[in-house]
């Protein structure tokens, strides 16, 4: 029986305008049901879930046969005729003239897509294509698809060219140890830890430039908001300031959630989340702001720390909104190319977007003066010889720029309201996990 194939296929959620129609249907048993002389098949595709309604005294013996061997996440073809019905959940069924098998799964299944009784972290993170059939998975997932969408969607918008910069670099982007180095022919090369190079150059020649690419940071992470390798969504943009490309962030961040509020609905009330979109633009606060409502509170910070994760869950509280802009960071706790400003170089014009608690983005001002450029990278111990190729860059006509950096499954996780970064990763990375 494998193999026929009398229709075109039928997506579930087209069905409800091929009321009368025979269709063909593909797909997963999502479950199975025998009452009596009527057996259910709840079958389910990417679009949806179908129930398939199999009657004894009408479907043939071969289908009945084949209908009382299905068990869960076997993947079937059926073909038959569309009716309405009372009893469905959603107003029709599939009456089967034929139920082809095109793989059987094997049983036990190591974790249930229905999600009767849901699976712990390491079993979801295990089977991770059995945890993605789930419906909770789906919504996350879609959501994800839906934030990048509306990313592209919204500097494309207002012309910004998509780059593709390398991954493979010669030296570190951003200094620090935390490189994954690999052999490179006679060389050492390194997984890149930022594309922020590569993106400053590009901005010098096309102006408006964004990239999403996969970064690597080779630190013991153990954290619910780490993991080794995560996906930016960056941009950079040449005669632009720190306040210029803030704005261009908070107009992108606000449209992706308005994006994924209108178009997710079904996914945002499957995770049970109501999605606030904040109103703008977004309130701005200073490091040294942040620093005394924290002390304030009783938490030993001093001027020039970064903040821990329990710290950033407080700033929405202690300042009293949901997303905000946290900007003019001390220099030295920033990248060796943020700009320091000019009446204070202690200070730099770096900033951060905190959204539920989280830092989801980073981004600053650039040096675009080659002497700054050297004087900085010795501040932080780094080797300017190892960066001549970037140096040299801003030695033919280079502009003030500045950017910034979006944590694709940080802000799909705080917008999906998980507790940890590996549930709105696909197939995370982290110090333990390399598979699947």
């Amino acid at each position: 029986m494998a193999g026929r194939k009398t229709e075109e296929r039928t997506y579930i959620a087209e069905l409800g305008g091929k009321i009368g129609e025979t269709v063909r249907l593909e797909g997963w048993v999502h479950d199975t049901r025998l009452l009596g002389k009527i057996s259910f098949i709840v079958l389910r595709d990417a679009t949806g879930k179908a129930q398939v309604t199999a009657v004894r005294s009408k479907a043939s013996d071969e289908t009945m046969k084949l209908v009382d061997g299905l068990r869960q996440e076997d993947v079937i073809a059926v073909t038959g005729k569309v009716t309405k019905s009372k009893e469905a959940r959603a107003g029709y069924e599939v009456l089967p003239d034929a139920i082809d098998i095109v793989n059987k799964a094997a049983t036990p299944l190591p974790l249930d897509p229905r999600a009767v009784t849901k699976a712990n972290m390491d079993t979801q993170l295990d089977w991770r294509v059995l945890y993605m059939r789930t419906d909770e998975a789906q919504a996350i997932f879609r959501i994800q698809s839906r934030v990048l969408d509306s990313f592209r969607d919204f500097l494309l918008g207002r012309n910004y060219l998509e780059i593709q910069p390398p991954v493979i670099i010669a030296s570190a982007s951003e200094g620090g140890s935390e490189l994954f180095e690999i052999p490179y022919f006679e060389k050492k090369a390194y997984l890149a830890q930022s594309p922020q190079l590569y993106k400053q150059m590009c901005a010098l020649a096309f102006e408006k430039v964004f990239t999403v690419l996969p970064i690597f940071r080779a630190e013991k992470f153990d954290q619910p908001t780490h993991l080794n390798e995560v996906r930016q969504m960056d941009i950079e943009q040449a005669f632009a300031t720190d306040d210029d490309v803030i704005a261009v962030l908070e107009e992108c961040f606000v449209q992706m959630l308005n994006d994924v509020k209108k178009d997710c609905a079904d996914d945002l009330k499957v995770l049970g989340r109501e999605l606030k979109v904040p109103n703008l633009p977004l309130r701005r606060v200073t490091y040294d702001e942040v620093v005394k409502l924290l002390q304030k509170a009783g938490e030993k910070v001093k001027w020039g720390d970064d903040f821990s994760k329990t710290q950033e869950k407080m700033m929405a509280k202690l300042v009293g909104e949901e997303a905000f802009v946290l900007k003019d960071w001390p220099t030295q706790a920033r990248a060796f190319y943020s700009m320091p400003h000019e009446d204070n170089p202690k200070i730099c014009k770096a900033f951060d977007l905190v959204y539920n608690g989280l830092e989801i983005c980073s981004g600053a001002q650039r040096i675009h003066i080659p002497e700054l450029l050297e004087k900085q990278l010795r501040a932080k111990d780094l080797d300017p010889a190892n960066f001549k190729f970037y140096i040299d860059v801003f030695r033919y006509g280079a502009p003030y720029h500045a950017g910034w950096s979006i944590g694709l499954e940080r802000l799909t996780m705080q917008i999906t309201g998980r507790s940890n970064i590996r549930e709105a990763t696909m197939f995370p990375r982290d110090r333990n996990r390399i598979t699947p």
